[in-house]
């Protein structure tokens, strides 16, 4: 019998950040030490169906992993408590049993990071890598994440919020609200989106509406935040009940904000680890970003965004992050790296909190 443990490494998702997954996925399973773990690979299509593949990594990045039939077999996971497998659905309508003692969901958005797969888990008993799914739901969501870390008197940007209805029948309120209460620049977010997917930065009122259409094509609540002028700075935070802050990185956006393709097609921004601020703001974001993930009752890992303002370097919490990015050129690896550890022995921890919270439980 082998003394490897199963590893199942979850990826795709019906989800607007399909490809970030895909490609974070490859990562993961390129770096996962292979003398320690088997590796069970189950991707979800855009259209929600489960599948366990068996074919090259090199496929999942490039999204070709579908094409491979002869890999690909339908699946669905035991929602059996403890049961702890999934089901491969052979030719002749057999099912075969697939043995998983920990999931990492590499998967990014809704139906992944938003609590829904996580309550899956849980149903089935499965332990998994990142938070909960009352946490994931929360952080997931700004407004809610902004609900909650207000009553710890963490600052954040000011807020006007907006429903898809308000967008489509009141526009001119949203309007005058945001002209009074922030003022121009401000910056438009999907409620419920990762990657900066359905983000624009907005001058002037001619270009709000335009911008909260394009914003309600992603999620029915919108937040129209005043613009932060700083330093983008993330901070990388690892462990369960006792969670280490462990660096930070500045981002240096090439674009006008560091969006979805700066993020992730053109490559063409860099950072700074550690990031390029004082001793003292470090040890105070230190504190701030170990504080939020234990506020918001986040496990595994995180990545807390924040901005970092002027001469007096104000420190402004931006949002959360419970299944950070691991892409190659993600930051939450190459800070936790910067740190001293290794892509594989990152890996292996996450797995570790992954099986310590589920005892916990």
């Amino acid at each position: 019998m082998s003394n490897k443990t199963n590893f199942c490494v979850m990826f795709g998702g019906n989800s607007t950040e399909y490809e970030v997954s895909l490609k974070s996925s490859y990562s993961v399973l390129e770096n996962a030490d292979k003398e320690k773990y088997n590796i069970v690979k189950v991707g979800i299509t855009r259209g929600g169906q489960m599948y366990i593949y068996e074919g090259a990594n090199e496929n999942i990045k490039n999204n070709t992993w579908m094409d491979d039939s002869v890999n690909c077999r339908k699946a669905l996971m035991s929602t059996t408590y403890g049961d702890h497998a999934v089901y491969a659905i052979n030719a002749d309508n057999t099912l075969e049993r697939v043995a998983v003692d920990v999931v990492y969901p590499v998967m990014h958005g809704a139906y992944s990071e938003d609590g829904k797969l996580q309550g899956m888990l849980d149903m089935c008993g499965v332990p998994y890598v990142g938070p909960g799914c009352a946490s994931s739901a929360v952080c997931m969501d700004k407004a809610f994440t902004k609900l909650v870390l207000n009553n710890y008197g963490i600052p954040m940007a000011a807020c006007v919020y907006a429903t898809k209805k308000d967008v489509l029948t009141s526009f001119d309120s949203i309007k005058n609200d945001v002209e009074n209460e922030l003022g121009y620049p401000v910056f438009i977010k999907p409620a419920n989106s990762g990657s900066s997917v359905g983000v624009s930065k907005v001058t002037n009122g001619e270009e709000l509406k335009d911008a909260l259409l394009k914003a309600i094509k992603f999620d029915s609540k919108i937040l129209i935040e005043e613009a932060i002028v700083g330093k983008e700075v993330e901070v990388a935070v690892l462990g369960n009940d006792n969670p280490v802050a462990l660096t930070c990185g500045e981002i240096i956006s090439d674009a006008d904000f560091y969006d979805y393709d700066d993020k992730y097609n053109n490559g063409t921004s860099t950072y700074s680890i550690p990031a390029k601020i004082s001793k003292s703001t470090w040890l105070n974001l230190k504190r701030m970003a170990e504080g939020i993930f234990t506020y918001l009752d986040c496990k595994g890992l995180s990545r807390v965004d924040f901005f970092v303002c002027g001469e007096e370097e104000k420190i402004v919490f931006n949002e959360i992050n419970t299944l950070p990015g691991f892409t190659n050129i993600s930051l939450y690896p190459k800070m936790a790296m910067a740190s001293g550890m290794t892509y594989s022995e990152l890996i292996d921890k996450l797995i570790k909190l992954a099986l310590e919270s589920k005892e916990g439980k």
